[in-house]
């Protein structure tokens, strides 16, 4: 089995790497990540991204799909540790640039000094100031 980091979440799914390549049939890709394979490309909802069709063998052998090629087709990071156990596919510049400039903190929960755990979006409404420190 091989663990998918996306976004927040980790998955399992069954995968072949090849040559530092992560295939997965192609039921595993919608299921793991919300694309899926048809005719126009790589289509979630209503957005659907080409591939270019003279390079078909780098994107699609028989029931499976080159999501390292994907991934990188998209204009997004893809990493894995050295067994290729454990791949993240990661979010687009863009994406994160996005973010960014909304100024809105992404939702997410830390332990306080006592390890009661506190949400940011349980404090919607209410100012909050935050602030990091890292000692790299």
């Amino acid at each position: 089995m091989t663990t998918l980091l996306i976004d927040d979440k980790a998955t399992t799914c069954n995968a072949n790497v090849k040559n530092d390549e992560l295939w997965i049939n192609q039921e595993e890709l919608e299921k793991t990540t919300g694309w899926s394979l048809k005719a126009e490309g790589f289509c979630q909802g209503n957005t659907c991204i080409p591939y270019p069709k003279t390079e078909r063998e780098n994107f699609v052998h028989g029931s499976e799909v080159n999501v390292s090629s994907f991934w990188t087709l998209m204009d997004k990071p893809i990493l894995h540790d050295k067994s290729g156990d454990t791949w993240m596919l990661g979010t687009g510049h863009k994406e994160r640039l996005s973010a960014l400039n909304s100024l809105q903190a992404p939702n997410f929960s830390l332990p306080d000094l006592e390890g009661k755990q506190h949400t940011l979006s349980d404090y919607k409404g209410k100012r909050v100031f935050l602030t990091t420190w890292s000692s790299w």
